[in-house]
């Protein structure tokens, strides 16, 4: 007997609205269809959604970290084993685009017809406006982790400063701990168990949350196809093809392979158990939004929490493996197809800077592409190109937008494993 829809995996119910948005998407446009309804009104709902889950989110990271200090203490250890996973992820994915790269080199297909396509898709030759504190200079980058008040993190998701905080807050929660006034130990359970109380209560406003996915998925990609349709396809397919498949080598192959080999995951349960927290990122296009639903997949796949948490929450903007790879493949690809040639030096400036880019855009809305003309300009590619280039993705950047969340999502879920495999490995850790 079958299952009522609200019974069905959250995989499943995803997945059914993915087809459902697309199929309302080809049959609205952009015009309205229902009385005055159009996609774009579908949309704004999905995003009030994906709004919410960010915003539960944000607390919920801060209040993991927090949690994770009363129950087991992070160790100095585990931070650098967290930091060594992280650095030898992105390398690989580094490794995977500059060889696809320079293969098969694919710009050159769009050598000499950028002009002819940007007529064809009637865009506008004009990058995307970069956010003030978005910058590939570390020290700045560093400066704006640094909030002017403990609340401003909060209010605007920047997740690395609320992390940091979370991080100082639990080492003095430890400290408080082993604390003597006088001969008197400082008693701080009533803290402990408030903040465990916290944790628990936004945990389950996450699970009722969580049901409305779908909802938000059906109307956002319902937005996305309406206007930008399908037939874009046909005349970006070789950029679109060529950075599917780098994201796909890294976020598939070696991932399912490294959760396998070094731990203990076979692909049938790294990517069978953790296909909603997939599919959630790949249809939100926020790994932040989908940070509860990693969480819960890795619990059945029988991940350790404290492992979860300090990947999932404390590492967060550390396996931001989709965004850098992309990064690099792009700024590659328009280098070749305008007749740039790099050398090694200046492929190893991108990906310097693909990675400083991929760590400092937490919570800007689809970051990859607007933070591209950094990566690029680091590169030396000139400005008017810059400019004339950029708008060429863009028509097809939602797509690839949510296949970067995606892959963010497998090496979040990877980065857990492998720490928990380590961790357990080396129990003095």
């Amino acid at each position: 007997m079958p299952l009522h829809p609200k019974h069905w995996p959250l995989s499943l119910r995803v997945l059914a609205a993915l087809v459902v948005g697309i199929l309302l998407g080809v049959y609205g446009g952009a015009e309205p269809y229902f009385y005055q309804l159009d996609n774009g009104d579908l949309g704004q709902i999905g995003l009030l959604i994906i709004r919410l889950l960010k915003a539960l989110a944000v607390p919920l990271i801060f209040f993991s970290i927090l949690d994770a200090f009363v129950r087991a203490p992070i160790s100095a250890r585990s931070g650098g084993r967290l930091i060594m996973i992280c650095l030898f992820n992105v390398s690989v994915a580094f490794v995977i685009g500059l060889t696809l790269m320079n293969v098969i080199k694919p710009g050159l297909a769009w050598r000499g017809h950028i002009d002819q396509l940007l007529g064809k898709l009637a865009i506008p030759a004009t990058a995307p406006s970069l956010p003030a504190q978005v910058s590939l200079d570390p020290l700045q980058n560093i400066g704006s982790y640094v909030p002017t008040s403990l609340m401003e993190p909060m209010l605007h998701n920047n997740v690395i400063s609320v992390v940091l905080i979370a991080l100082l807050f639990g080492a003095a929660l430890g400290s408080l701990k082993h604390a003597q006034a006088g001969q008197i130990e400082i008693d701080v359970s009533p803290l402990e168990a408030l903040i465990s109380v916290i944790y628990q209560l936004l945990v389950k406003v996450l699970s009722w949350v969580v049901h409305t996915v779908p909802l938000a998925v059906l109307c956002l990609v319902a937005q996305a196809v309406g206007k930008a349709g399908l037939s874009i396809f046909s005349e970006l397919a070789s950029y679109a093809g060529i950075i599917v498949a780098g994201l796909c080598l890294h976020g598939l192959l070696y991932s399912s392979l490294a959760a396998w080999i070094a731990g203990d995951k076979s692909p049938r349960t790294y990517l069978g158990q953790g296909i909603d927290a997939v599919l959630t990122g790949l249809s939100t296009n926020s790994s932040l939004a989908t940070v509860p639903i990693t969480l819960e997949c890795l619990k059945r796949m029988g991940v350790s929490d404290r492992s979860a948490r300090l990947a999932v929450c404390a590492g967060t903007n550390l396996n931001n493996d989709g965004v850098t790879l992309y990064e690099a493949m792009t700024a590659l690809f328009l280098a070749q197809a305008i007749g740039f040639d790099l050398n090694a030096g200046q492929q190893i400036v991108i990906v310097l800077a693909s990675l400083i880019a991929g760590a400092g855009i937490a919570g800007i809305p689809e970051a990859g592409l607007i933070v591209l003309p950094l990566v690029l300009s680091a590169a030396g590619l000139p400005e008017t190109v810059v400019a004339a280039a950029i708008p060429l993705i863009a028509p097809i950047d939602w797509v690839i937008a949510r296949l970067r969340s995606a892959v963010n999502v497998l090496s979040d879920m990877l980065v857990a494993i492998l720490l928990d495999a380590w961790d357990r490995r080396s129990p003095s850790g």
